[in-house]
């Protein structure tokens, strides 16, 4: 199936009719950046977990400044590759599509990449564990409140599905269209464009699932405008889109490099080791020349330069393989028939990178401090669950005074009481996934009477 060029990408925008202000210097793919920037969910990825909340004196990243570094380096990404689209396709391409390719691309993977994140809850994978964990558990008294597709949603609660909800939904009160994005940019950050019923492991693009019950009108127009492809309407599944695979490996590139440099930071691994593995990744991918290398390392004397040192390199290194793999295997990448990330095939040909994510995950993410943490984000997670959930789902009048008094706490604009079970919990879902690390962890505290009295 030859994928039409001019049809990947829309300007349209959710919940709005008129998708460009004429007085508005910016493209509609430079606001989408600039609104996800200013959005409340953005701002609140500062206080979630990337792999090392709260590490006192010694700065590390969260959620915020990775989404920020991702998306750096997808903008450099979405530079290369839509070059090399304008250079190879050109005579298919219709003049706004020569433009967006050139100049756009570059905005619309950048944009993306900043909101990759948005729909992770507090205490990242852990986090997602808790909730979808709750639903498991609670089966027996839970799940003849749902459809099969609405239960499946819910025991297998996805921070990708939720990013699509987070952006799109308008919670009571807020206007139509949730940040109201292009459909350009929705659709790059569809890693698993199919719905919960549909996913299936042995699938790279259904691995997970994309969108939830509730959003599924608003991803199916998400992907008609986008010319994604659909292998299936019921259930619904799409092949990826081929912006996707560039918002993946930015994300990929960062965090085995980077939670490799905050581990050094904090202690976690030598200074000796780090570099060691750097510099190797750096001189196996070949695109620098060891001797400057090793000059330049030369001259710095900080141990925390040289480490940064090799991380942006090793981050270059990285950005321009892609770039290689990808013109290598373009039109597998355009029809969304790619079988696997493009990380993948970096690790499979690289035995330094290789070398690397067994390392991190030996030393890094099994270190005692992280799954401690971890563990303690589970149980908080969850038990905030088990403080809203089973009241939301009763009917008034067979509320005690307990379940009363636990509704007061969730704000107005996420109960959905009159609305279905499946709204009733979703709206509870949007106000827990939406905490902080450090707001869910204070919460949690009061309700369970760790911590009582007024606050100044």
């Amino acid at each position: 199936m030859k994928t039409d060029l001019n049809k990947l990408y829309s300007s349209n925008r959710t919940g709005v009719n008129n998708p460009k202000l004429s007085n508005d210097p910016r493209t509609d793919f430079q606001r989408d950046f600039d609104r996800i920037i200013f959005s409340s969910p953005f701002r609140r990825l500062q206080n979630k977990t990337q792999v090392f909340p709260l590490p006192g004196s010694v700065f590390v990243h969260n959620r915020l400044t990775h989404s920020l570094e991702v998306s750096s380096v997808g903008r450099s990404l979405g530079s290369l590759i839509g070059q090399t689209i304008y250079e190879k396709f050109e005579g298919d391409l219709n003049p706004e599509s020569q433009e967006f390719y050139k100049y756009n691309l570059s905005n619309v993977i950048a944009a993306a990449c900043l909101c990759h994140d948005i729909g992770n809850p507090a205490f990242g994978h852990s986090g997602e564990d808790a909730i979808a964990s709750f639903f498991v558990k609670n089966e027996a008294i839970l799940k003849n409140e749902f459809t099969t597709t609405e239960w499946t949603d819910l025991i297998n609660f996805e921070g990708n599905a939720n990013a699509i909800r987070v952006l799109t939904h308008n919670p009571k009160g807020k206007s139509e269209g949730g940040l109201m994005l292009t459909y350009s940019t929705l659709g790059a950050i569809a890693k698993y464009p199919c719905e919960s019923v549909a996913k299936n492991k042995n699938f790279i693009h259904r691995k997970k699932f994309g969108f939830f019950q509730s959003e599924k009108p608003t991803f199916v127009d998400i992907a008609h405008r986008t010319g994604m492809i659909v292998e299936s309407n019921n259930p619904n599944v799409y092949r990826r889109h081929p912006f996707v695979w560039l918002v993946e490996v930015a994300d990929d590139i960062c965090y085995n490099i980077v939670d490799l440099e905050d581990a050094h930071r904090l202690g976690i691994i030598e200074s000796s080791e780090c570099i060691e593995l750097l510099r190797a990744l750096v001189s196996g991918l070949g695109y620098d020349d060891k001797k400057k290398i090793d000059y330049r390392l030369d001259q710095i004397y900080d141990k925390n330069d040289r480490v940064s040192y090799l991380r942006a390199k090793a981050i270059n290194a990285l950005t321009l393989k892609t770039k290689e793999i990808f013109e290598r295997s373009i039109e597998s990448f355009l029809d969304g028939t790619f079988e696997t990330t493009i990380f993948s095939v970096i690790k499979d040909t690289s035995k330094e990178l290789a070398q690397i994510m067994e390392f991190s995950y030996e030393y890094i993410y099994n270190n005692r401090h992280v799954v401690e943490i971890e563990n303690a984000g589970y149980n908080v997670m969850y038990e905030l669950l088990n403080h809203f959930i089973p009241p939301i789902l009763k009917s008034k009048e067979n509320r005690s005074q307990a379940d009363k008094k636990a509704l007061r706490l969730l704000p107005p604009e996420f109960n959905y009481d009159g609305g279905s079970a499946y709204q009733r919990v979703l709206g509870v879902l949007d106000y827990v996934s939406g905490m902080t690390d450090n707001y869910a962890t204070d919460f949690y505290r009061r309700i369970k009477g760790i911590e009582i009295g007024m606050r100044s």
